[in-house]
């Protein structure tokens, strides 16, 4: 966990993402990303130097009509002291059975963050967090350019005028490889198993296999499109300048 600390107090401090009296919502969707994510966040006010608070929101899409069971996510908050928001929605009937969405992600990904957002703001969170990692960002890097066409990733910390908040990605340095590591090593952690219909079928589940297949074949390829994205500069990604 040490090593995922280090990774998110050098993107808070890199991309300026969290400032004094920030009532920052984390969105928990039960899985190791979001999980590690949250208790980084709480175990970082310790010593950080910045006095910030925390409210854990978890949207429930409710697949299958049935309301899934975050007990142990509520459990680990109880223990920490935490305020903890479970917010149930129809995202799970209106993508599978309404609308039967051949390629669901995108209109998941959608209705997942406009629910997010409203329901941070109306628990007073200026700030949102999300559980995005360096692979993610790779990842994203590649599809953008593979599926779209297009030279660009999510940034950093992005502000929505539109809902006046703050999206921030406390994450982005850490690889998913540190994260797994501190999920193993955590005893007060229970990651939950993802009830989404497409999961382990998406287009990012393919890129993912692409891009691991590729560094076991050429060490470093990850670690250089990370490191080009960083340089252009683009998406807020730019090296902070030293003067």
């Amino acid at each position: 966990m040490q090593k995922v600390l280090g990774y998110m107090r050098k993107a808070i401090e890199e991309f300026d993402l969290i400032q004094d009296g920030d009532v920052v919502g984390v969105g928990v969707s039960g899985g190791k990303d979001s999980l590690i994510l949250l208790k980084g966040l709480y175990l970082l006010k310790r010593f950080i130097g910045i006095n910030y608070k925390i409210i854990a929101i978890t949207l429930d899409p409710q697949f299958n009509g049935i309301k899934g069971d975050y007990s142990n996510i509520q459990h680990f908050c109880d223990e920490k002291g935490i305020e903890y928001i479970i917010k149930r929605t129809h995202i799970g009937e209106i993508v599978f059975d309404i609308r039967k969405e051949e390629h669901p992600c995108s209109l998941c990904a959608r209705m997942r963050r406009g629910a997010l957002h409203d329901t941070a703001k109306e628990a007073g969170c200026n700030k949102i967090a999300l559980g995005h990692h360096r692979d993610d960002v790779v990842e994203t890097f590649m599809m953008n350019l593979e599926i779209e066409g297009r030279i660009g990733c999510f940034s950093p910390k992005s502000y929505l005028s539109r809902k006046d908040i703050t999206m921030i990605r406390p994450l982005v340095l850490a690889t998913e490889k540190s994260i797994r590591h501190a999920i193993n090593n955590s005893d007060d952690i229970i990651v939950l198993k993802s009830k989404c219909p497409a999961d382990g079928n998406t287009k990012r589940q393919e890129m993912k296999e692409y891009l691991n297949n590729k560094e076991r074949y050429d060490k470093g390829f990850k670690d250089r499109i990370f490191g080009a994205l960083r340089r252009s500069g683009i998406d807020g990604w730019g090296y902070k300048c030293v003067k």
